[in-house]
């Protein structure tokens, strides 16, 4: 059988013929991409900033409860009364006054002259007083039915209905007549759903874990 060879005019017009399909091809690609939601099309929304270019809220995924103070050289001096405790632990949670023995219903603290007292969560300040045996006095309201009470201040450095924020300093310690043995001290309460409970059980507890 013989082999037929096509004539150049057809072997040239095949080759025309696909190079005029690839040039269409790629024009019709073009067309596609030009009127496509990657390009600037003013009926689609698209984002043309990072976060990187704009503020971004930060959500707090942590609200622990801190110390009410931040020097170092505090510690604990008095502890809160515990009827479950050894005798050793409630002998160091009473308190002595005018011959009458009472039950610590906080946490004292000293170790330093005038420290910084602070916050111990978000809150507001709800009760800014004096008392004749207590000292000055700082309440705070938290969220979860929390409250934090700071006596025997020296000084205070916020008002009755101010929102503080975790850290903030609200005064400075100071005595107290109920304890002038104690001298420069912090006297440190923590109420939960009203009742009064060991502060020192509840530093670095999540408030969403407090019932």
């Amino acid at each position: 059988m013989k082999q037929r060879k096509l004539k150049k005019e057809v072997v040239y017009g095949l080759y025309a013929f696909g190079f005029a399909f690839i040039l269409c091809g790629l024009y019709l690609i073009d067309n596609i991409t030009t009127n496509s939601n990657f390009k600037n099309n003013t009926d689609t929304p698209y984002v043309n900033k990072t976060i990187f270019e704009e503020d971004v809220p930060v959500v707090n995924v942590s609200n622990k409860i801190i110390r009410p103070y931040l020097d170092e050289d505090v510690k604990l001096q008095k502890s809160y009364y515990d009827y479950q405790a050894d005798n050793e632990s409630q002998k160091n949670s009473i308190l002595y006054y005018e011959k009458t023995y009472l039950q610590n219903s906080g946490c004292t603290y000293n170790g330093k002259e005038h420290f910084d007292v602070v916050a111990v969560l978000d809150g507001t300040v709800t009760s800014v007083k004096e008392d004749e045996l207590l000292g000055k006095i700082v309440e705070i309201k938290h969220d979860n039915n929390i409250i934090s009470v700071y006596e025997s201040l020296s000084e205070i450095t916020v008002k009755e209905n101010d929102v503080v924020t975790q850290n903030t300093v609200i005064g400075k310690s100071g005595e107290a007549n109920i304890a002038k043995d104690l001298k420069d001290h912090l006297h440190f309460e923590l109420i939960i759903n009203g009742s009064n409970v060991n502060p020192e059980e509840y530093y670095d507890k999540n408030v969403s874990e407090i019932q």
